[in-house]
């Protein structure tokens, strides 16, 4: 499988967004896996407590489509280029900015300030 190649559209560095897969959704068909060019995804049989907490209608989607979605064990390579996003026929991605440390860091105000 090729992999698209990070590109000027990849306009964050990592691990300031991260992408979130809405598993009532997510149909596992791995058009997210091909078009990350950071290898962010993976396609797999979802986990038992992923799947115990979905709705009724959920589970049987999942059922049908093969009881595989998209996680993302590197999430912290994003670049927010969105193409996962837009090549989602469910529309189950979405992107979401991450709360990093060093940004709350300049929130908190020291002593003796």
């Amino acid at each position: 499988m090729t992999r698209l190649q990070s590109g000027p559209d990849c306009r964050q560095e990592p691990g300031q967004i991260e992408p979130l897969v809405d598993f009532t959704r997510c149909e596992g068909k791995g058009d997210c896996v091909r078009v990350c060019p950071e290898n962010v995804f993976q396609l797999r049989r979802i986990d038992t407590a992923d799947y115990s907490t979905l709705p009724l209608l959920s589970r049987i989607k999942l059922r049908v489509h093969g009881m595989r979605v998209a996680y993302t064990p590197n999430a912290d390579a994003c670049r927010s280029c969105s193409l996962c996003v837009s090549a989602c026929p469910e529309q189950a991605i979405t992107l979401h900015r991450t709360v990093s440390l060093r940004s709350a860091n300049r929130s908190t105000p020291t002593r003796g300030s």
